[in-house]
């Protein structure tokens, strides 16, 4: 529980926060490394066999690789206890954590958590203050509610945005790896810290449901708006049959792509006719208004195409930049890494490394607290590295311990 009157600050401002978190993949516990990061201790529960995503590099072929970066992002800093949760032990074990608890947070179908008693209605009758945070691909209620969903297909494919990303006429393409989940671990924190607050005037925890879909429509919601308010929407279109041809990418010499995206109005219409030197094209009839560039988004591209195919990005870099345009280099995760204005901006942490010294860059959580010492994060936990030690901790003795080893609750 918050203890009353400490002073919290920086990445400790959950200090006194405790999580326990039943959950494996990314969507939730990328939640649990948001709050872990920001103070919080969080004790994760895997399975005996771990987290799937421990094992990412190796399932890839990749097993040069040592560990996986991606479990890493979203577990560092965590307790790790390995439980085998289909024995009666393992549920008890799981109830007695959850006594004392702030939050529970779990991926696990509700069917499974109803049939085991590790459901809402089950923990909040041990601990009234519990907020119990689910994460699913589909919610809690409806007819599939119980389906399995990965973020390409409940936050990706199934919510639209898919489809709105599709190029008309062209093939789909798979979203990379873990950003619908990790949109869904942003906006699942955001629910759980919502629910602490309301429970420091009510003195009872609640239920916090998110999902993929849910989140994904919500991400795709200036379209999904559109589509409801108004009955349709238009297709994405290639460069060329763009709708608004201004908001583009372009090619500068060199093969070098960016994108503009220009404001409302006609102030960047004007803006671009002037950086690329065609000043009359201002005034040309085809291109003078909104309907006319829509009319006339081939013409119009290739004009700007052949413009900004004359010079290299940094050229354009000065010139864009002195018109004031909203515009950015389409970059590669290489060079992202070694961006200045991304280091500024604090986007990367250093992480422990586990049983060796020194440390490596991670990507940070989404929020920055200025003026605070954000230091280097504990490394992710091994497979089971707490278990005893937070066992003990809850008060099992060794005949305890010996016989959840014995029903193979726990490692022997």
């Amino acid at each position: 529980m918050i203890r009353p009157n400490k002073k919290l600050k920086g990445t400790d401002m959950l200090e006194g926060i405790k999580v326990i978190e039943m959950a494996t993949y990314i969507a939730a516990p990328g939640a649990g490394g948001i709050l872990a990061d920001w103070g919080a201790e969080v004790i994760k529960v895997e399975p005996l066999s771990g987290c799937p995503m421990r094992y990412t590099m190796a399932n890839m072929g990749a097993d040069h690789l040592k560990g996986s970066a991606i479990f890493d992002l979203d577990n560092r800093g965590k307790k790790g206890m390995a439980i085998n949760t289909q024995t009666p032990e393992g549920v008890e074990a799981i109830k007695r954590l959850v006594k004392d608890a702030d939050v529970f947070l779990t991926n696990v179908r509700p069917g499974g958590l109803e049939r085991s008693g590790l459901d809402y209605a089950s923990l909040a009758a041990i601990n009234p203050r519990l907020v119990y945070a689910s994460v699913t691909g589909y919610g809690l209620e409806g007819a599939e509610r119980d389906r399995p969903g990965f973020d390409i297909a409940a936050f990706y494919a199934r919510s639209g945005i898919g489809w709105l990303q599709t190029v008309k006429g062209a093939e789909p393409t798979i979203l990379r790896t873990g950003i619908g989940d990790h949109t869904t671990s942003m906006a699942t924190v955001g629910g759980i810290l919502a629910a602490i607050i309301e429970r420091q005037k009510t003195g009872k925890g609640r239920l916090v449901e998110a999902s993929l879909i849910r989140t994904g429509i919500y991400a795709a919601g200036s379209d999904t708006a559109t589509q409801l308010k108004h009955g349709k929407l238009g297709s994405t279109k290639s460069r060329h049959e763009s709708v608004a041809p201004l908001s583009n990418f372009f090619k500068a010499k060199g093969d070098e792509w960016f994108v503009i995206v220009p404001r409302q109005g006609k102030v960047d219409w004007t803006a671009i006719c002037h950086v690329i030197g065609q000043p009359e094209l201002e005034t040309d009839e085809r291109f003078d208004n909104p309907k006319g560039r829509r009319a006339n988004a081939a013409a119009l591209v290739d004009i700007l195409d052949a413009a900004f195919a004359v010079h290299n990005l940094d050229y354009w870099r000065v010139k864009l930049d002195a018109a004031d345009m909203i515009w950015a280099p389409l970059t590669r995760p290489a060079e992202v890494a070694k961006d200045p204005q991304a280091i500024a901006a604090g986007a990367y942490v250093e992480v422990r490394n586990n049983g060796s010294e020194g440390t490596y860059l991670s990507p940070n959580s989404p929020i920055r607290f200025p003026g605070e010492d954000e230091g280097p994060k504990n490394a992710s936990p091994e497979l089971g590295e707490h278990t005893l030690t937070v066992l003990k901790d809850l008060g099992y003795s060794e005949a305890e311990i010996e016989k959840l080893k014995a029903t193979k609750t726990i490692a022997g």
